[in-house]
């Protein structure tokens, strides 16, 4: 380690007075702080939406849905926001903590606004959640690389792509283990591109994936790099263009009317939500700065309890899925160690 930082010593000094000069900057005053805090403000919003894209990856299925619970309301929230003030010119601040129309806009002011403007209003976030929907790819990766590179392939992680190969030639197979070898043919076989395809679209069926390009040693830029043009750049869109229309102005005072037409209940639901999204408005034109009434709905309510209930499924998710992993050493350690041929055989055939 230490012969390598030596060896590297220009990269390293140059590194390090890199850090030095930042710190510098960010703890001294000056006409500077301003740029200072932007980028520091940048910084923390980009972190924010990685870290909640990297909690809805990781996990192998178990992952939190954070586009439904955050990114999506957020890219809502800001479609019904550009077609109330008729611009996506929100001040800045409060935006994006709060979202404000300009002054120049009144109630009910509206206006033809562009997907386009909106799809960019929103880029930065949903490119961020993307990446950080790529980086929890990158565990269940690098953990079969190590074990095919190590030889220890009594891997908890690579018994689903075990039993998947040994009923390969079975005449059994449902039609959720089909869609899982097709997944697993195309990754292994295709390469880059096969991996960009099943990136790019909405497929719960991609956790395997990492998997399978770390036991067959798929170079890591090979894989990264079609995961992250995927889900970040591909699927990101896609899935902004499809929330962009769902609440587009028109579609969702068509959604209000029908709701009454619902059997029982309807009548009862389209009260509340059209109060709510009256109060959403309205909220909109108020000036920067002034207090937001804290009136609470029942439709804020049940979204919070819908979060808490997300959350506590999350943590009893990976409680569990510990504890289960956790047996199975101890069985095997009982039983003796017993790798898995039929990887073997795949490897050297």
């Amino acid at each position: 380690m230490g012969f390598r930082l030596w060896r590297n010593r220009r990269h390293v000094m140059a590194a390090l007075l890199v850090v030095l000069l930042c710190t510098l900057a960010y703890c001294f005053e000056g006409s500077h702080q301003r740029y200072i805090t932007f980028i520091e403000k940048k910084v923390l919003w980009c972190a924010y939406w990685v870290g909640l894209g990297v909690l809805s990856s990781v996990g192998l299925g178990t992952g939190l849905h954070t586009f439904l619970l955050y990114l999506g309301p957020h890219i809502a929230a800001v479609t019904l926001a550009a077609h109330e003030c008729g611009s996506v010119n929100f001040p800045e601040p409060p935006y994006p903590d709060e979202i404000i129309c300009p002054e120049d806009s009144g109630p009910g002011s509206g206006g033809t606004i562009g997907i386009l403007k909106v799809m960019s209003k929103v880029r930065l976030e949903a490119f961020m959640w993307g990446a950080g929907t790529a980086l929890g790819e990158l565990p269940p990766y690098f953990m079969a690389k190590a074990a095919r590179l190590s030889g220890n392939e009594d891997l908890e992680d690579l018994e689903e792509l075990e039993e998947l190969m040994e009923k390969e030639k079975s005449k059994d197979l449902s039609f959720l283990d089909k869609a899982k070898l097709a997944v697993e043919k195309l990754v292994e076989r295709v390469g880059f591109l096969g991996i960009l395809a099943c990136a790019s679209i909405p497929n719960p069926l991609f956790d395997l994936a990492g998997i399978t390009c770390g036991h067959f040693l798929v170079p890591f830029w090979t894989f990264f790099g079609a995961t992250l043009i995927g889900k970040a750049i591909i699927k990101m869109h896609i899935q902004k263009l499809f929330v962009i229309i769902a609440f587009n102005e028109h579609h969702v005072e068509l959604l209000l009317k029908t709701l009454r037409y619902i059997p029982y209940v309807g009548k009862f639901l389209q009260a509340p939500f059209k109060e709510f999204l009256a109060k959403q408005k309205a909220k909109l034109h108020r000036k920067v700065g002034a207090e937001v009434p804290q009136e609470g709905s029942l439709l804020s309510w049940l979204f919070e309890k819908l979060v808490m209930a997300m959350v506590a499924y999350f943590v009893l998710s990976i409680i569990n899925s510990m504890a289960q992993n956790h047996h199975r050493r101890l069985s095997k350690g009982q039983k003796g160690p017993q790798g898995p041929a039929i990887l073997h055989k795949v490897a050297t055939s």
